[in-house]
């Protein structure tokens, strides 16, 4: 070890990426944690101890086998990809060094082939006038360039000042920019907002965090023992044991087109009474869209509300947030943009019944700067109690959560969520302490989560 330090020492950053990243191929190879956790810089190791670490890759690396052939992809901003051809997939793998040739970020996910890009300029109301908006462009046209993505929307909120850019169009060739006003699905960020109820109802004194689940749920579903380790806290944070999804949820290809609208309350806890866990409660982090949707359909038997008045009268209202809503009305159908799949051709929104919230929201841009900004502000109010109640994390089991909320790796105070549904993308970050925020909305399928991060990159 103290050859390959004193080597990389004199290597620039992507000699030092590559050096380590056979390093750690090798290591990988031989099942071997505690030597790629010795690599790790301190910053790293602050954010995962060993155990954490070892876990993650015992449980989402290592099953997908020995790593054979590598390719190099491509190095930006200090970070290198590769192309990694294991035994069970093919992945991609993301390193990153610091100057002591320690490893400070190191990332692998499923590769994606690149997508062919548009043979046109596409249209924008970026006005190319600050530095900003330069570095937005640049970032922004990377996704909106490929052939498979139709609109963008951007909001960048900084040292108070909110700035929205918008890219393609609300449809495919429509010839219309996304503005402030276009409606989009969110996704899987619509979990914040059923975290931030929880949280309001837990300093309004009606639940607890440790309150178990089968305390709101009905007495035929409460005596399956499996479920009376979970606690509200555990649906929100993922660390339930609850699966991803139900396996009674429709599965046609008719199903397929709108997965979630038929499934209701009856059907939740029909499953719900007999259903088995995929770990003990509390023990491991597996991100589950039952366990929040769950969450929501609780705090309705809770509040005696629909999930869609919860958060209009608790978030929305109170944030000045008329464009946010689960069933829209004839002039917010009017402003919906039109969503793709991952081909780029339209496809139809999604409805959601007993899992709204875990995904069913809708909104602005405008709306989601809105929410962003209650979320680095802080004042007495009760909903902005909740809402740093929600950033206040709760487990460390393999990746760092709040309620809800998910803390980056790149620093203490940075959260975020990302979305997804049939024809949308979006992705959220937020830093509270900096007062900084990024939200990113597209109507494809498309990943932004890259456009997110790189965005905030640069401004924070």
């Amino acid at each position: 070890m103290t050859r390959v330090e004193g080597h990389s020492a004199i290597l620039n950053t992507e000699e030092r990426n590559d050096s380590l990243f056979r390093i750690v191929k090798n290591m990988i190879n031989a099942q071997n944690a505690d030597s790629i956790y010795a690599l790790l810089g301190d910053g790293f190791k602050a954010k995962f101890s060993k155990d954490q670490f070892t876990s993650i890759l015992k449980n989402n690396l290592y099953p997908h086998g020995t790593i054979g052939q590598t390719f190099f992809l491509t190095y930006k901003d200090g970070t290198s990809s590769y192309k990694a051809i294991c035994k069970e997939a093919i992945l991609e793998f993301r390193i990153s060094t610091d100057t002591q040739g320690k490893i400070s970020g190191f990332r692998f996910l499923p590769y994606k082939e690149p997508v062919a890009t548009k043979n046109y300029t596409v249209a924008t109301d970026n006005p190319m006038k600050t530095a900003l908006d330069s570095q937005v462009d640049f970032i922004a046209r990377q996704y909106i360039n490929k052939v498979n993505t139709v609109g963008l929307s951007i909001g960048i909120l900084k040292e108070g000042r909110e700035t929205i850019y918008g890219y393609g169009t609300t449809a495919k060739d429509n010839h219309q920019i996304p503005g402030a006003g276009s409606i989009y699905e969110i996704g899987s960020i619509t979990k914040t907002f059923t975290a931030t109820l929880l949280a309001y109802y837990v300093l309004n004194h009606q639940v607890s965090l440790s309150d178990p689940i089968t305390k709101y749920l009905p007495d035929s579903v409460a005596t399956n023992k499996n479920l009376q380790g979970i606690t509200l806290q555990m649906l929100s944070n993922h660390t339930s044991g609850l699966t991803r999804m139900p396996d009674n949820l429709p599965l046609t290809k008719a199903d397929m087109m709108n997965p979630y609208k038929s499934y209701s309350k009856e059907k939740l806890f029909a499953y719900l009474k007999d259903c088995k866990l995929e770990s003990t409660p509390g023990e491991k982090y597996a991100y589950s869209n039952l366990a929040v949707g769950l969450l929501g359909t609780i705090l309705e038997r809770v509040s005696g509300l629909s999930y869609e008045q919860m958060v209009k009268t608790i978030i929305c209202q109170p944030l000045g947030m008329t464009s946010t809503y689960q069933h829209p009305d004839k002039e917010q159908t009017n402003n919906q943009v039109a969503v793709h799949n991952g081909k780029g051709d339209q496809i139809i929104m999604w409805d959601m019944d007993a899992l709204a919230g875990a995904g069913s929201i809708r909104s602005t841009i405008h709306d989601m700067l809105l929410y962003a900004h209650a979320n680095v502000t802080r004042d007495t109010t009760l909903l902005s109690r909740a809402i740093e109640l929600t950033h206040k994390i709760t487990s460390r089991k393999e990746m760092a959560v709040g309620l809800g909320w998910h803390l980056s790796s790149q620093a203490d105070d940075v959260y975020f969520h990302s979305g997804l549904t049939g024809g949308c993308s979006t992705n959220i970050t937020i830093a509270p302490e900096k007062h900084i925020a990024v939200v990113v909305l597209s109507n494809s399928f498309e990943d932004t989560e890259a456009v997110g991060e790189s965005i905030f990159l640069k401004i924070r």
